[in-house]
């Protein structure tokens, strides 16, 4: 029915990889953007609710990373210039990834889960970072929609309105 079909009101299983895979690395990057100031977690999750309105779009072209490089960057400079006051940040060194050795308890099988493609499991963290950023922008998603459909029932009202006024004078 629709040319564009609308935005679920669920995330997708590849989104939530997606999130699941990138989470601590845009988490890192955020916070050194911004010097370890307490507002990264709401800039994480503004670039993760901007990639999610764009999602299918983006996954097709396959250009997620890019842009969720380029939207944290993006944001990062917006929220540099909202500072009332000038702010002094230390650009920080990204923390080493946390991955599990030998000796260290952990079994074979989580040691090579922490290396082999798909077989990495959504952590609760990161699930609910996918599950929040996707219902933001599912929400602006319906508010834009919406507010399409009021827009062009208006026009269309006053496109019916001319015309009644034009035939009713007769041609000329």
């Amino acid at each position: 029915m629709h040319l564009i079909p609308p935005m679920d009101d669920e995330p997708p299983p590849e989104y939530v990889a997606f999130v699941t895979l990138h989470a601590a690395e845009l988490r890192a990057e955020a916070y050194r953007l911004v010097g370890g100031a307490p507002v990264f977690e709401e800039i994480y999750l503004a670039v993760l609710t901007d990639l999610a309105g764009h999602w299918r779009r983006l996954r097709w072209l396959r250009r997620t990373d890019d842009y969720v490089h380029k939207r944290l960057r993006a944001r990062t400079a917006q929220w540099r210039e909202d500072q009332v006051y000038e702010v002094e940040v230390r650009v920080l060194r990204p923390p080493e990834p946390v991955v599990p050795r030998r000796g260290s308890g952990a079994s074979l099988a989580l040691l090579k889960a922490a290396v082999i493609e798909g077989t990495a499991r959504a952590s609760l963290d990161s699930l609910a970072d996918a599950e929040i950023a996707w219902v933001h922008a599912w929400l602006a998603s319906r508010l834009r929609r919406t507010l399409g459909y009021a827009i062009g029932s208006v026009l269309l009202v006053l496109g019916m309105i001319q015309y009644m006024a034009w035939l009713s004078t007769g041609p000329t």
